[in-house]
Formats: structure tokens, sequence, C-alpha cells
């Protein structure tokens, strides 16, 4: 199978998962009414499979550099002797801890900020929000992966296992479902969970610069960028400054990043905050 085929394969069950995920937000929804809207729903979807087309050559860049590694000698693995099981589970956490690393970064770097911003300015967050970024974005992500996995030498099959269960996990946690109090703490102990991901999308930036984890919580609690679940279930979504019908359209996301970096070189750019994140 190539490995295009494997990739069409991983977008059709995350696409599966997320009419399932839909299903679910009509039946248990956290937020009823205008808070649920699907006024975001055109440009979401087209962002999501704008970067569905962009995600496949990149993920087959980095799975075929993989695939060279071990004639190469180079990487950890490649060098050292690793059980293969113990090898698999390195891999899934360090690429993982790549995935909070790069998800900081875009909270601290302004030219990263730039395109993050794009997933953080949607004013209601559900599971059509998850994927919901720009091309650009995608780019980060898979540069802070492949270096991690390179210097690994992770083996391919580890790393599209951490990339379909990144992707499924990312669905959940977006979700616009009610989940008890008690379930999400506990779970949150371990991984991210909706509430722990909801406080992560608000305006404030003291909750927004917390919750960065993507399968595993622990790192958040780690580096002490953990905000308890429980504030997730009252969320006021979005970025100030970004909520007007031009902006909130597939072409006025895409080009965010480029009218920002121009209205901040001219001193004309809506507030962002990146004081904040400094």
């Amino acid at each position: 199978m190539t490995l295009f085929a494997q990739s069409s394969g991983t977008i059709g069950a995350i696409l599966l998962t997320m009419a399932v995920v839909a299903w679910l937000e009509t039946v248990i929804p956290l937020h009823f009414g205008a808070r649920s809207s699907r006024a975001h729903l055109v440009p979401n979807l087209a962002l999501t499979f704008i970067t569905f087309a962009t995600n496949v050559f990149l993920n087959a860049a980095v799975v075929s550099t993989l695939m060279l590694l071990p004639g190469l000698g180079f990487g950890v693995f490649n060098r050292l002797p690793v059980l293969p099981f113990a090898a698999f589970v390195i891999t899934v956490l360090v690429l993982d801890l790549s995935f909070y690393v790069a998800h900081v970064a875009m909270h601290k770097v302004p030219a990263f900020w730039r395109y993050h911003l794009v997933h953080h300015c949607d004013a209601v967050v559900d599971v059509t929000t998850t994927i919901r970024q720009h091309p650009g974005e995608g780019v980060i992500r898979y540069f802070f992966m492949a270096v991690f996995a390179f210097a690994l030498g992770a083996g391919p099959m580890a790393f599209a296992v951490y990339r379909a269960w990144s992707a499924l996990n990312g669905l959940l946690e977006h979700a616009n479902i009610r989940l008890p109090l008690w379930l999400d703490r506990l779970l949150s102990l371990v991984t991210t969970w909706p509430n722990m991901h909801k406080v992560h999308h608000s305006r404030l930036p003291e909750e927004t610069d917390t919750n960065y984890g993507n399968i595993f919580s622990f790192w958040d609690r780690i580096f002490s960028t953990f905000t308890p679940p429980a504030r997730g279930t009252d969320i006021d979504y979005g970025m100030d400054g970004f909520d007007d019908p031009q902006t909130q359209t597939t072409k006025g996301l895409l080009w965010l990043p480029f009218r920002t970096a121009r209205a901040q070189r001219a001193g004309q750019a809506p507030e962002i905050r990146m004081e904040a994140r400094r």
C-alpha cells in the first residue's frame, strides 16, 4: 500500500469519526442555541480539506525519510538496541512532547502565532474547529515532529499510529459535548479531554496560554501550564478583534497571517495580545 493510499484511509477514518462526534454534539451538547451556531461550518470544513491535502505531502515526506534512516544508521533507535514495544511507546511519548513544544512555540513566537491565530479566532468551538488551521501551521507542526522523529530514528508505523491517534483525539477534545465534571477531571489526569482543552480556546490570555497538551495532559502538569478542566464549561471562545464576517471566511482566514503581518509592520494591527505571550 502506498503512503498516499494509507493517508486516504486515515482521512476516511477522521471524516467518519467527525460525523459520529457531530451527531453526539446534537445528543449531549455542552452549549445550545447561538453558542453552537453552524455559521462557521463552511470555512471550517474548507480549511479542513485544505489541511488534508497539504498534510498528505508533508506526511509522505516525513515517513519516506524515516524509512531511509535505518540504512543510514541515523537516530537513537538505529544505533542502540531497543525492544520494539519500548521503541513504540517512547516514540508516541516523544512525538506528543514535540506537539507540546510546537504548540507553545506557536503561542510565543509572533511569526508562528499569526498562522495559529486562524485556529484560535473561531468564536464557536466544536468538532469542525479541530482541523480549522492554516496550511502554514501544518508546516510548523510537521517541522517540529520531523526533528524529534528523525533524532529518535522513529519507526514509520509508530509515527503513523501517533498521527492517527492525535487527529482522532483532537476531534474529541474540540467537541461541543457535555461530560460529567468528575469524569473529565479523572480522565484529564493522563489525557486531554473536552473541558480541559476548551480552556485553551478562551479569549483570556491567562487561560489561552494553558492546556497545550495534545494526547497526554501530563506535559502541562510537568511544565506548569495546566488549568483544571472545570473552567472549560463556560468559556468565551475566540479572539478579540477578529470576529468580523470578512475575516471569518475561507479567503479571509487564509489571508489572515499575511494581513496581520502587514498591519503590524504599519503599526495598525488589531490587538493579538502577543505581549501577554512573551
